[in-house]
């Protein structure tokens, strides 16, 4: 087939118009940390919307900095981000939601699960709560121990009771 040189030229245009609103709009959320929303069922949801209206402007002294997309079942703080998820599945590792496991601790009447990642990172996933609750604390925040923990603790116990998810 014989396309009209013009016709390939402005095809060619509009791809390379396409390709260039896609890169701005990434661009535009590139400093933005970004993470998967979780699905929590309704009762979770709601459990959830409750911790987020109540999670501190900052933890650990670090300001407040949401993820993308914006969620009331994710938030974050600082950058590299501390990020919490609510409304996560329960983790393969906890076997039995009520038990704290070997790997497990307890911050200020909260009790985690504490999983090593191979960036090093770790992720801390609530138990024997009605809905878990992560928290990832990259590799730079990782000095400070378990204290981004202390200040969740407060939240969590209000607006997330214990019992199993």
């Amino acid at each position: 087939m014989n396309t009209p040189r013009h016709r390939r030229r402005r095809l060619a245009g509009t791809s390379a118009l396409a390709l260039l609103i896609t890169t701005a709009a990434c661009s535009a959320t590139d400093d933005e940390a970004s993470v998967v929303v979780p699905s929590p069922d309704a009762k979770a949801a709601k459990l959830c919307r409750d911790l987020h209206a109540r999670l501190p402007k900052k933890i650990d002294g670090l300001e407040r900095t949401d993820p993308g997309p914006k969620s009331e079942l994710t938030a974050g703080w600082g950058d590299p981000a501390i990020i919490l998820r609510c409304g996560v599945e329960r983790p393969p590792e906890m076997i039995d939601p009520a038990y704290a496991p070997k790997n497990g601790v307890k911050v200020n009447g909260v009790a985690w699960l504490l999983q090593k990642r191979d960036d090093g990172s770790y992720t801390f996933t609530t138990g024997a709560r009605l809905a878990y609750v992560e928290v990832t604390l990259p590799q730079e925040r990782t000095g400070d121990g378990l204290g981004p923990l202390t200040d969740f603790a407060a939240p969590i116990k209000e607006t997330i009771p214990k019992g199993v998810a």
